[in-house]
Formats: structure tokens, sequence, C-alpha cells
């Protein structure tokens, strides 16, 4: 099917069918890698852009950087990133070379209306361990945790059940909103997300993907 002709009814049907699939809780026995994905667009050629970056864990030492980029053919829809991006991403996994232990996206896991965002569309498409961890808030409710490094307060959901952590990743700053996609429990996303910080309020492996694709969108709009 399409992606275009999945209404946003149907989006959502999927969605909350494909949740009951998801598992969380655990983490891995070993982690070697984890992985940061990021997509960045060219709107005016309705063109998606993807990096997968891997990095050693927990060294934090870079493994690898994929590039991709592919037609959009879904519009952007709060809660619906998984129709726009999953396909992108998926078609940049594809070609990674370093299978990655863990995954760490620029989005949300079960934090989320139908407890399935981005990371768990794409761990539960790849059977892989995935975390969301977003730079905005989404859905849920919560305590504003304190401004020093490494505060937390949980965030629920409607059900006032725990579906993530909001966390001051660095002193000051606005906090990161993290949850679990598949394959990984709330605490063990957090411990994770925290052994990738460095000096920024970004985990290293999104902030390297971030770097990249831009960097590759500059040179993609050089040919156009």
């Amino acid at each position: 099917m399409d992606l275009s002709d999945i209404s946003i009814n149907e989006a959502k049907e999927i969605q909350s069918r494909l949740s009951q699939k998801l598992v969380i809780g655990g983490k891995p026995d070993k982690i070697n890698n984890v992985a940061g994905v990021d997509v960045a667009y060219i709107n005016k050629e309705n063109i998606a852009l993807c990096v997968v970056v891997i990095f050693s864990y927990p060294a934090l030492e870079l493994l690898s950087v994929n590039y991709n980029h592919d037609t959009v053919t879904y519009p952007y829809i709060p809660g619906l990133l998984y129709l726009r991006e999953g396909p992108i991403i998926l078609k940049a996994f594809e070609n990674i070379k370093i299978q990655p232990d863990i995954v760490i996206f620029d989005g949300h896991g079960i934090a989320h209306p139908r407890r399935f965002g981005l990371a768990s569309h794409i761990g539960l498409n790849l059977n892989l361990p995935a975390i969301g961890c977003a730079k905005s808030f989404l859905y849920g409710s919560y305590e504003e945790p304190a401004k020093k490094k490494g505060s937390s307060s949980t965030l629920y959901d409607e059900y006032n059940k725990p579906a993530g952590v909001v966390l001051r990743s660095r002193e000051n700053v606005k906090p990161v909103f993290i949850s679990p996609g598949h394959l990984v429990g709330i605490d063990e996303s957090v411990e994770i997300v925290m052994n990738c910080l460095a000096r920024y309020r970004i985990p290293e492996p999104l902030r390297f993907a971030d770097i990249e694709v831009n960097r590759y969108k500059k040179k993609l709009l050089m040919n156009f």
C-alpha cells in the first residue's frame, strides 16, 4: 500500500494495534555500540534526508556514518511521524554495515497518545532495542524536574501510567523527553541516554547525526 493512501484514522488504528506487540523492559545483555538517527528535509523538492551514525558504547567513539535520501509521500501530522519518516529511516538501515545494539531516535517511544511513536515503530520493524529522546513535549503530564543536571521526573500517560522520563540532561537547559520504544525499559532508557551525554543537552549520537544530516542537506542543495 502506498503510504499516501493511508487515512489518519487508519494510521492511528495501525499504531494502536501494533503497540500491543511492543516489549518494554530490560536492555541488551551487552551494549557495544549505539546508533543515533536524524532526519531533515528539502521541502521545496519534497525530499527527506536520513543519517544513521554509530558510536561505540560507552566510549562514544564514532564508528560509521550512513546517508540516505528519498521522496517524502506523507504530510507532517503530529503523532503520525512514522508515516512520514519511517520509510526513509528503514531504507537507511538497509545499508548500514554495523548492526547497532541499541538505537536512539529524535522522537518518542511509548510517550505517545497510542503508545507507539517513531522509536516504537522503527524498533518493532527492525526488532532492535530503541529509545526515543525528544527535544520537545508531545503527550502526557509531568512535573518540571530540578535545574541540576541529572534531575528527572516521571512522564505519565492519561491513565497515570509511567510512559517515560523528563530528564535535565544539562544544568539550566530545557529537559529532554525520554521514553522506551521497544525491547528496553524506562529506567534503562534513561541510563543509556545519560551514558551518551557529553557537554551538550542532546546525547552524542543524536547530536552528531543532526550535524551530519545538515551537512548532507547542504551538499544535496548544491545539486538542485
